[in-house]
């Protein structure tokens, strides 16, 4: 949990609840990174922020299928690095008995996030996901109609993120970064992602750039939604407003410099 320098000053009203966005997207895309960010850019504001990392706090099962996967699989555990490149065997791992088992984890991932989101937005004024069932869901072959009709049944049963973000990325780049996956694995992987937004209403796909550019994007994207629940008398009654964020937006340029106008891991 990350905490504000001065929450004395934030709203404590429990019939309120924290804004939610989440980040997600091929391993590699920078999620890590731009989620660092936002926490700084947010407690720079005067925000109360909470990070939930979805595969350490929402995955249910998360050591069996871990244990499970290394065991069935032999992949190699851990992170990878461009220093350490390693192989994993799990989510690239495809079969009808594969789709059905996670089918059945992401119900069960389903289940506990509305319990772990629901608890955890009353607790501060942003609450940020890294990675959530949507990355799961990338997983599924989407082009199935039965698979495209479970993950819309699945999307409805989870507590929908007021901003989903899905951070686009070039394979070549992601792989040099992250090197976990054969690279045509994680060119078919980008487009699940870029097919599960396209299947899903409401997930903002944000382009890849420089460093600085993407954060710039992802902050007028919570803007942007911000203002558009302003409008509609949602966040009166439902979130805490986000201390001193539309005090930092510019009307001449966007935190990359540029003139904008103003408004704006286991079975996997």
């Amino acid at each position: 949990m990350y905490k504000a320098s001065s929450p004395a000053s934030l709203p404590t009203e429990p019939s309120r609840r924290a804004f939610v966005v989440s980040f997600s997207g091929i391993d590699g895309a920078g999620k890590s990174t731009q989620i660092a960010r936002l926490v700084e850019f947010l407690e720079q504001s005067g925000n109360r922020v909470q990070v939930i990392r979805f595969w350490d706090d929402v995955v249910m099962l998360r050591k069996f299928r871990e244990i499970t996967s290394l065991r069935l699989f032999k992949g190699d555990k851990g992170v990878g690095s461009p220093e350490r490149p390693i192989n994993r065997q799990d989510k690239n791992i495809e079969s009808t008995a594969m789709t059905l088992v996670r089918c059945a984890f992401y119900f069960l991932d389903t289940v506990r996030a509305n319990f772990v989101v629901r608890h955890s937005r009353k607790r501060c004024d942003v609450l940020v996901l890294d990675r959530y069932l949507y990355d799961e869901l990338a997983n599924l072959p989407l082009t199935n109609w039965l698979a495209s009709i479970y993950v819309r049944i699945l999307s409805r049963l989870t507590p929908r993120p007021d901003l989903a973000c899905i951070l686009d990325a070039d394979p070549s780049a992601a792989v040099k970064r992250k090197p976990e996956y054969p690279l045509n694995f994680v060119v078919l992987n980008r487009l699940s992602y870029l097919t599960l937004a396209r299947l899903l209403n409401g997930l903002v796909v944000i382009a890849p750039g420089p460093e600085q550019a993407v954060h710039a994007q992802v902050v007028q994207a919570i803007i942007a939604m911000s203002d558009k629940q302003l409008s509609q008398h949602s966040m009166h009654s439902s979130h805490r407003s986000f201390q001193g964020l539309h005090m930092v937006r510019r009307t001449d340029e966007d935190l990359s410099g540029n003139h904008l106008p103003a408004e704006p891991r286991g079975i996997e």
